[in-house]
């Protein structure tokens, strides 16, 4: 193994490339915006990941990564690129399609292929293995086709992409064989060997256990709100039990992974899902729970004004997609009985369909605060200057984050309402 082609440079692709660069390979990254080549190519990147620009700066520097629109001829192809939803919430496999298709002028027999775009199963056999058999080669033994799906966490990438056990599912056994010793060239982490639909299936089954997870967390906050209880010492006191594990509630599920792999099961067993269905709507019905939250805690108030603090679908990156705070800030500008003003200090206006303000800004006459990203600039506070600027010290924390030590404030967090009872 010389030369190695990833195709898709975005959250996944540009660190994978990136490691198997630093490792010594000669890399090529490959995408269809030009904007993203051209910046690779200068050493620098266009998202934000821990210790992700100097690692491209470093391999660029030296030559072994570089990036083009366009494949070359390469010992290992991987494919990462999106697979989103269809408003129906069917899988959209068109990328993973295209970037096949884009490969097969440059695939020699012995290549290894490489898909780490979560899919649905069945996908490497159904879809991947006919498009390579209709270029005229055998894919069961001519190119060693393999689902190897990524699982690291935004903020930890490069870290994990080394430490974490990889799941390596071939279509053949010596598909996972050869798609597995690419990665045991590079990581320390365990590699196991499986079949294609089983390594597919334990990717949507890992973020889909989260998701129901999440999802009893939600409905639990949901009833403590009805009942006046403390959801969060709830929680803290059932996790005590041994073998308790309940996740924390939040307003909503969101990131490419959660809020989007649980669909890919229902899509193929819609009878035998219930449970994963319902999970969904569940944490789908979040943002709305907050709107309904905000207009109890403002329905005194003429003309409210409102400071919305976070975008991104967790807390200290810049990935905003399927974010539960897009959809809720979508919502408070909607209704024109608010004045709402924006913040994230990890999101550019280019990234949203609408303005952003400093926090200064958005909290200058804020009647309230809701926090809806857990980044580290939330959790500690400036409390002098929301005082200062704010016109009502009313904090609504979204994500159980904040650390607010003035008596002044008054701070309701989305598992503890029981305050807002009295509220009509």
């Amino acid at each position: 193994m010389k030369k190695i082609c990833v195709i898709g440079l975005g959250y996944i692709g540009l660190p994978t490339a990136s490691v198997f660069a630093r490792a010594g390979y000669d890399v090529l990254g490959v995408d269809v915006n030009q904007k993203v080549v051209d910046s690779l190519n200068e050493g620098k990147v266009t998202i934000e990941e821990v210790d992700l620009p100097e690692l491209v700066q470093e391999v660029v520097a030296k030559g072994k990564l570089k990036a083009s629109l366009q494949p070359e001829k390469s010992d290992v192809f991987i494919i990462s690129v999106p697979t989103p939803i269809h408003a129906d919430h069917s899988a959209n496999v068109d990328y993973v399609a295209e970037a096949t298709k884009g490969i097969l002028p440059y695939l020699e027999k012995g290549n290894v292929v490489i898909v780490e775009s979560t899919i649905p199963p069945r996908t490497m056999d159904d879809l991947v293995a006919p498009i390579i058999e209709e270029a005229g080669f055998d894919p069961y033994k001519d190119i060693y086709i393999a689902h190897c799906p990524e699982r690291v966490l935004p903020g930890r990438i490069l870290i994990e992409l080394i430490e974490n056990t990889r799941i390596v599912g071939g279509i053949t056994p010596e598909a996972a064989k050869k798609a597995g010793d690419v990665y045991r060239a590079v990581i320390t982490g365990d590699v196991i060997e499986t079949e294609a639909v089983t390594a597919e299936m334990s990717k949507l089954m890992e973020n889909t256990f989260r998701d129901v997870n999440i999802a009893l967390a939600n409905e639990l906050a949901k009833i403590s709100a009805r009942l006046g209880v403390n959801a969060h010492d709830v929680i803290e006191l059932a996790n005590k039990h041994p073998r308790v594990n309940i996740h924390l509630p939040g307003p909503g599920v969101g990131g490419h992974c959660l809020a989007v792999d649980p669909y890919f099961i229902i899509e193929k067993a819609r009878e035998e899902s219930p449970l994963i269905a319902e999970s969904r709507r569940i944490n789908n019905s979040m943002p709305h729970f907050v709107i309904e939250q905000i207009k109890r805690l403002t329905c005194e108030l003429d003309k409210p004004s409102v400071a919305v603090c976070g975008l991104t679908y967790k807390g200290n990156i810049d990935d905003v997609r399927e974010s539960p705070a897009i959809e809720i800030a979508e919502m408070l500008l909607a209704d024109e009985r608010l004045d709402v003003r924006i913040h994230d200090p990890h999101i550019h206006e280019d990234q949203v369909n609408f303005p952003l303000h400093s926090l200064e800004e958005a909290a200058n006459g804020a009647n309230l605060l809701v926090v809806l990203v857990d980044h580290n600039e939330f959790k500690q506070f400036d409390e002098a200057m929301l005082l200062e600027k704010m016109a009502t010290p009313v904090i609504f924390d979204t994500r159980n984050c904040t650390k607010i030590e003035d008596e002044r404030f008054t701070v309701y967090r989305i598992g503890d309402l029981k305050h807002l009872q009295a509220i009509q």
